[in-house]
């Protein structure tokens, strides 16, 4: 027989007779209501995704072919040229992944998980990329800048 504890609660563990091991808990840890809360970030919700302003970067896809994009990650510092925006075809420069320009196309912002901002670079998210046969994912995003057209 052997003790485990989980959370606060803590109990028995052993093999019965008919082979499948069980748990044994005393009364008061099933009985007793849980206190404690999940908590979610406001960003992982999908309203909150969906009707955010999205003002700390940009959308590709809004933007005219051949503008030119600078974008510093936690780690890098990328060079972006739009190819067509609609699609998210881009030419891409920097990080270890992209030692010169590479075509590419940009997926969108994410967090990481499921949620995807398509065709969107923002502080704080990470860009998702897709070159060369593979799927690319920044560290987060600090800024990104619009470079003047000469």
């Amino acid at each position: 027989m052997f003790e485990f504890t989980i959370g606060r609660r803590s109990g028995n563990y052993r093999e019965t007779e008919k082979g499948p091991r069980s748990i044994q808990l005393s009364r008061e840890d099933w009985w007793r209501p849980v206190e404690e809360k999940a908590s979610i970030p406001a960003a992982a919700l999908l309203d909150s995704w969906s009707e955010a302003p999205w003002t700390n970067g940009v959308q590709v896809d809004r933007m005219e072919d051949m503008e030119k994009l600078v974008v510093r990650t936690g780690n890098s510092l990328y060079e972006i040229i739009i190819i067509d925006g609609a699609s998210g075809e881009i030419l891409v420069r920097g990080g270890l992944f992209f030692p010169e320009l590479t075509p590419a196309r940009l997926t969108g912002a994410t967090l990481g998980g499921s949620f995807c901002k398509l065709r969107g670079i923002y502080a704080g998210f990470r860009m998702e990329l897709y070159a060369n046969g593979q799927r690319t994912v920044t560290t987060p995003v600090e800024s990104v800048g619009v470079l003047a057209s000469t």
